[in-house]
């Protein structure tokens, strides 16, 4: 699933407007299961300058690069983390946890040959669905409408509770990335 859907998802589901620092770590915890992908591969890209071939076709897959994600994308990590938020009562916490636990359930079953070792570090075994969120060879043409839609709802959601100043362009700006992100996924990223 794309960034962007799982930011307003995981606002949507672990978010409260009311409670803009429970809001706010509903939106990290969203993001931080990815976040590691965008510096490695940020830093690769444009202060290295790595050719993306490189970057996505051998680092995403070398050990370095796997072990890193399986950490950040760790069931195990992630339910432990989300255990010692409920158990200490913490709402930012259980909104930050639960979110990037929400991140790991909607990418695990949308992830054909580039998923990761959620089971870390009990296995580290890669589930390879039959599907993808981006790869039209695997579904990706009906897996991205669903996922944009998905994404519109959380939108509307959050904008129906009544957002914070500082949300409400920020859910506009994360609705917008996903939507262009799926179309070109949809129309441009194809994989002959």
């Amino acid at each position: 699933m794309n960034t962007p859907a799982h930011l307003l998802l995981g606002a949507a589901v672990f978010g409260k407007p009311a409670h803009q620092r429970i809001l706010a770590a509903a939106f990290i915890g969203a993001l931080l299961p990815d976040l590691s992908l965008y510096v490695m591969a940020g830093v690769s890209l444009y202060v290295l300058g790595i050719p993306p071939r490189i970057v996505f076709d051998d680092l995403y897959f070398s050990n370095a690069w796997q072990t890193v994600f399986a950490i950040d994308n760790s069931f195990v990590v992630w339910g432990l983390l989300c255990a010692v938020a409920a158990w200490c009562k913490s709402p930012s916490a259980i909104a930050l946890t639960g979110a990037a636990l929400l991140h790991l359930l909607l990418d695990f079953p949308l992830h054909h040959d580039d998923g990761r070792p959620h089971f870390w570090p009990l296995s580290r075994w890669v589930f390879e669905s039959p599907v993808s969120y981006w790869d039209r060879n695997h579904g990706a043409a009906w897996i991205a409408p669903i996922e944009a839609a998905l994404a519109t709802v959380a939108a509307i959601t959050l904008w129906r509770r009544a957002l914070p100043v500082w949300s409400i362009g920020l859910v506009a700006l994360l609705l917008l990335a996903e939507l262009w992100v799926v179309r070109q996924w949809l129309f441009f990223f194809v994989d002959s």
